[in-house]
């Protein structure tokens, strides 16, 4: 019997989802545990194993396609004897009513906005042929002769634009091709274009208000949607405190000195530790809002904001307060890297009770996040930089780093978040507090 092969929830929030890529073709075999497409969730973009085995008889759902429902069937196999072509012809197989396709039509309005009792469109056939990638894309293997190190989302904006992945530059961890290369270039091959085709006498008016468009992912989608609504419905106050880091500097100094090969603490590792046991000292501070319930956590689950390729990971050091600075030190280059190149598994960017977010690395002096739901709370870290202080009415020189927490009104209130940011502040200015 002719098996499905469905839609699956890659993540707890996942309801829809992009097929990136297929890496399987009609008339492949395929065992259970092969990677057959790469999807694009509402988290990143990630890698699709068989559970069964057979061969692959017919592809219901392109690459490119977008909000396709968890649970739509997008494939189907054919079993140890089974013909595939009967598999494929079979009336049976066919895509849901509702399946969306990559790219709507312009004149008809989204699913989601049509009435009610608008008849749902006819099913798509069922011998619908397996896709086929765009030329540059397969041009461009072929002429490197061998794998072009990129990510899938590049890939495919690729081969939608006619963009040659020979001819790039990665930007990405070891050379990797981004989103954004792929992009440049485009704009780049744009530029060139208009400016051969423009009049030697045009006026400069004619290129004012130059811009391109670009359709959102569905991770991009997803984040605007998620913090829209944080802003909407959490009543966010913010509380920012200075803090002197010349111990916690000279102390990181010392560690790494003393620790063994390769393991390299930094300053990003100190705050999530002193960010954990501040958690612990002021358990109040770690909780979320559910509505009728405030959920208060255990454990000081941190959530780290990684960026990557089109969008926003938030991978998760869980027990945090229970983690060495050396083992911290190595979970979380571990999960920024994965994160970076989309190969972390659900349950390592899925929750967490409180969230950090780190941007001193670009020379940010303070800024305020929006709160991560249905987290109670997120801190976001500036850089260190020296700055004048006053010490027994003298004037001094501190490196100084400003944190700003927001915090959701309905469960922390102003005396517990600045509770919380006087005992992060005492671990930060005195590390080996942290250490006991």
């Amino acid at each position: 019997m002719a098996i499905d092969i469905l839609m699956p929830a890659l993540s707890p929030t996942m309801e829809s989802g992009t097929v990136s890529k297929w890496t399987v073709s009609v008339g492949d075999a395929v065992r259970s545990g092969d990677v057959i497409a790469e999807i694009e969730t509402d988290k990143a973009t990630m890698e699709v194993e068989a559970v069964e085995e057979g061969v692959l008889a017919v592809i219901l759902v392109s690459e490119g396609a977008e909000g396709v429902a968890v649970g739509t069937p997008i494939a189907r196999l054919a079993e140890d004897g089974e013909a595939v072509d009967e598999v494929a012809a079979s009336p049976a197989v066919s895509a849901p009513a509702a399946q969306p396709t990559a790219k709507a039509p312009a004149a008809e309005k989204p699913a989601a906005e049509k009435p009610a009792d608008t008849p749902a469109p006819a099913a798509i056939p069922a011998a619908m042929p397996a896709p086929v990638s765009s030329p540059s894309v397969k041009d461009a293997e072929s002429k490197a002769g061998g794998r072009i190190f990129a990510s899938p989302l590049a890939r495919r904006i690729a081969a939608d634009r006619d963009v040659d992945l020979t001819s790039l530059a990665g930007s990405g961890p070891h050379g990797r091709i981004l989103r954004r290369d792929v992009e440049a270039a485009e704009t780049r091959l744009s530029s060139s274009a208009g400016a051969a085709s423009m009049p030697a006498n045009a006026p400069m008016s004619a290129i004012a208000g130059a811009s391109t468009v670009e359709t959102n992912s569905q991770m991009r989608r997803i984040i605007a949607q998620r913090l829209q609504e944080s802003k909407a419905n959490a009543p966010h106050f913010y509380l920012t405190v200075d803090c002197e880091i010349d111990n916690l500097l000279a102390a990181r100094r010392m560690m790494n000195e003393q620790a063994g090969d390769g393991v390299k603490i930094s300053v990003n590792d100190l705050v999530i530790r002193a960010a954990a046991m501040a958690l612990m000292a002021v358990p109040k501070a770690n909780a979320s809002w559910e509505g009728e319930n405030t959920r208060y956590f255990q454990h000081a689950d941190i959530a780290m904001a990684v960026a990557v390729d089109g969008g926003l990971v938030t991978p998760v050091v869980w027990a945090a307060e229970q983690k060495g600075l050396a083992a911290l030190s190595g979970i979380t280059r571990d999960l920024a890297l994965r994160a970076r190149e989309g190969k972390l598994a659900t349950e390592e960017f899925s929750g967490g009770s409180f969230t950090i977010s780190n941007l001193g690395m670009y020379g940010i002096r303070e800024f305020a996040a929006v709160i991560n739901p249905p987290q109670g709370a997120i801190l976001a870290v500036g850089a260190g930089e020296e700055r004048p202080v006053v010490r027994d009415g003298q004037l001094a020189v501190a490196t100084v780093m400003s944190v700003t927490l927001s915090a959701d009104h309905r469960v922390v209130d102003g005396a517990v978040g600045a509770e919380w940011l006087q005992a992060f502040k005492g671990y930060i200015q005195q590390p080996v507090t942290m250490l006991l």
